[in-house]
């Protein structure tokens, strides 16, 4: 299989969370006066396809410079659950993908393809997306899986102010990898996931470069 890249694109037009600022390119050198072109990037630490560390919401949790590599090249499964505005992926959903495709074993991520990275441009694409239940994510915990992935904004269905999923999952140490896209693209349930976040020291998370092998 050739490469697949799951990585929206970073732009002055990327949306961004509610409340967070859009990322932006600033013209800081160019070849005509400078002898070279150069720009500033400002942006959240959390735009665009992104990993959570613990530390964004557990004291104490991992920064994301301290997220050993071998938690970043892993091997993946893909579980093709299609959600419309404001479903959320449900523990029945993940055993009826288990009763069809074995048992999500320990140390695997685990990815969900929902579709809705396709509402990017919508008003409603950060206010109406799925993601999972509480008991889904108590489910993956108890898995005890390193990384849960999903082509939305949140791992939080939108009207979880609490996000419970996120204290769930970061407070038991599993990482969380969100707007994912393309994930269509790849063909049957397993395949080998590259993730990798700048080495910031002491953040709570960093934009990616996701791929799938």
């Amino acid at each position: 299989m050739q490469p697949i890249d799951l990585t929206l694109e970073i732009s002055n037009n990327l949306p961004s969370f509610p409340g967070s600022p859009r990322p932006q390119f600033i013209s800081w050198a160019n070849k005509k006066d400078d002898g070279y072109n150069l720009e500033l990037i400002f942006l959240s630490s959390h735009s665009g396809t992104h990993l959570d560390a613990p530390i964004h919401f557990i004291d104490g949790g991992t920064m994301i410079d301290k997220i050993p590599l071998k938690r970043l090249v892993t091997d993946a499964i893909l579980c093709k659950i299609k959600k419309g505005a404001d479903k959320p992926i449900t523990r029945k959903d993940i055993l009826e993908f288990e009763a069809k495709n074995g048992k999500i074993e320990v140390g695997k991520s685990v990815i969900f393809a929902t579709s809705w990275w396709k509402n990017l441009t919508k008003k409603y694409y950060f206010t109406k997306n799925p993601g999972l239940s509480l008991d889904a994510a108590r489910y993956l915990s108890q898995r005890r899986v390193n990384l849960v992935g999903i082509d939305s904004p949140s791992i939080d269905l939108d009207r979880d102010s609490e996000f419970s999923a996120h204290h769930l999952l970061l407070k038991k140490g599993i990482l969380i990898l969100e707007n994912l896209c393309n994930l269509e693209k790849i063909r049957g349930t397993s395949f080998r996931l590259i993730v990798l976040p700048l080495k910031l020291k002491g953040a709570t998370g960093s934009p990616v470069r996701a791929v799938a092998i």
